[in-house]
C-alpha cells in the first residue's frame, strides 16, 4: 500500500485522515476531521464535509456534495453531481434575520450501506439510509429509506425491482410461494431470498 496522492489544486485539511492509496483529484476540497479509508477516489470539484466517515475503495465522482455527518461504508459509489444533504429545513437566517451558524441547527447525515450506488445528478435528502448494494438511479430523489439490493428511480425514488452484488438487474426463479420469491444475478448466478418486501443473499 501506499501513500495518499492529492492534486495541487486540491484543498485537503490538515485535520483530515487519508487512507493508503486515496486520491484526491483537482479542485476537490476534503474539510477538517473527514476520515477517508484506504483506496478512495475523491474527484474533481468533490466535496466532503467536516468528520464526514467514509470507509475503504469508496468513489466520489466530479462535483459530488456530501455533507456531514454523512456516513459512507466500504466500496460506495456516488455518481457526478450527487448531493448527500444534511439540513430538513434549511433557511439561511433566522426569523430575527440573523445569518444562521452550525451551532444555530443540528445537521441530520445520510449514511450509504456498503456496495451501494447512487446515479448522477441524484439527491438524498437528509437523515436517510441507502441499504446494502441497492442502485439508486440517476436523477432519482431519495426521500426515504431504501432497503438492501433495492432499485430505485424517479421522483420521489420509489422501488422498481432489485439489483445484485455484480450491480445487475436480477430475474425471478418461478412464481413467488407462501410469499417468499427467489431471485437470480445473471452475470454471477448469485441467488436471493425476498420476503415481506425485503431481499436477502440466499447462495451463490
Amino acid at each position: 500500500m501506499g501513500e495518499p496522492r492529492v492534486h495541487p489544486g486540491a484543498d485537503v485539511d490538515e485535520r483530515a485522515t487519508l487512507g493508503d492509496d486515496t486520491t484526491i483529484w483537482h479542485l476537490a476540497q476534503v474539510r477538517e476531521h473527514a476520515v477517508l479509508g484506504s483506496e478512495c477516489i475523491v474527484g474533481r470539484g468533490a466535496y466532503v464535509g467536516p468528520g464526514v466517515r467514509i470507509g475503504d475503495r469508496v468513489k466520489l465522482q466530479n462535483h459530488a456534495l456530501v455533507y456531514e455527518p454523512a456516513v459512507l461504508e466500504d466500496e460506495v459509489f456516488v455518481g457526478p453531481a450527487v448531493v448527500l444533504t444534511n439540513d430538513l429545513y434549511p433557511r439561511s437566517a433566522d426569523v430575527d434575520g440573523k445569518l444562521k451558524r452550525p451551532d444555530d441547527w443540528d445537521a441530520l447525515g445520510v449514511t450509504v450501506r456498503r456496495g451501494a450506488s447512487i446515479g448522477a445528478r441524484a439527491v438524498v435528502v437528509a437523515g436517510h439510509t441507502i441499504g446494502r448494494w441497492a442502485l439508486v438511479a440517476a436523477g432519482a430523489v431519495v426521500t426515504r429509506d431504501v432497503p438492501d439490493f433495492a432499485l430505485v428511480v424517479g421522483v420521489p425514488a420509489r422501488r422498481i425491482g432489485w439489483v445484485g452484488r455484480a450491480g445487475e438487474p436480477l430475474g425471478p426463479l418461478g412464481d413467488a410461494e407462501s410469499g417468499v420469491r427467489h431471485w437470480r444475478c445473471p452475470r454471477t448466478g448469485e441467488r436471493y431470498l425476498e420476503r415481506d418486501g425485503y431481499l436477502t443473499y440466499d447462495q451463490p
